[in-house]
C-alpha cells in the first residue's frame, strides 16, 4: 500500500474563493458592503493573491496568509496585516513600508491593522491601502 500523501498547504475547502463567496453571502454585518469592497481591492492588488476563510473571516494569502478581515472592529471594519500564523524573523531594520496616508497602526513588529469606518472611508483610502498590500506581500 503506498504511503498517504500529505495534504498540500492551503488545500482545504476553507482555502477557496468559493468558501469566501459563501461566507460573504451569508454574512450579516452592518459593514458588509465595506467587506466586499476590501475583498475586491485586496484580490485585485496582485494576481498571486488567493483567499480563504481563516480565523472565521475572509483572509488573504500568497505563500502564507498575510491579511485577515477584522469583523469585530468597533469603529467599522479592520484588516490585520501579518506574516502568517508562525513567528518568523524579520529583515534587518524591520518591515519598511511607505505609508504616507498613515493608515497603519502597528500592533507588533510584524503585525499592523488598518481600520475603515465604512464604505465611504474605505473608498477615500482605497489607493493607499492597495499600495500597502502590494508592499506587505513582498515580506510574506
Amino acid at each position: 500500500m503506498p504511503p498517504k500523501k500529505k495534504p498540500t498547504p492551503h488545500g482545504t475547502a476553507a482555502d477557496t474563493s468559493a468558501a469566501v463567496d459563501r461566507f460573504v453571502r451569508d454574512l450579516e454585518h452592518p459593514h458588509k458592503d465595506t467587506v466586499e469592497a476590501i475583498r475586491a481591492a485586496i484580490m485585485g492588488a496582485d494576481p498571486g493573491i488567493a483567499e480563504g476563510i481563516k480565523w472565521n473571516a475572509p483572509s488573504y494569502r500568497t505563500g502564507e496568509y498575510f491579511a485577515t478581515t477584522n469583523l469585530r472592529e468597533k469603529k467599522g471594519i479592520g484588516v490585520v496585516l501579518h506574516l502568517g500564523a508562525k513567528v518568523r524573523s524579520l529583515p534587518a531594520g524591520g518591515l519598511v513600508l511607505d505609508d504616507p496616508a498613515k493608515l497603519l497602526k502597528w500592533l507588533a513588529a510584524d503585525r499592523a491593522t488598518v481600520v475603515f469606518e465604512g464604505l465611504a472611508d474605505f473608498e477615500r483610502k482605497r489607493a493607499p491601502f492597495v499600495h500597502l498590500v502590494r508592499e506587505w506581500i513582498a515580506y510574506v
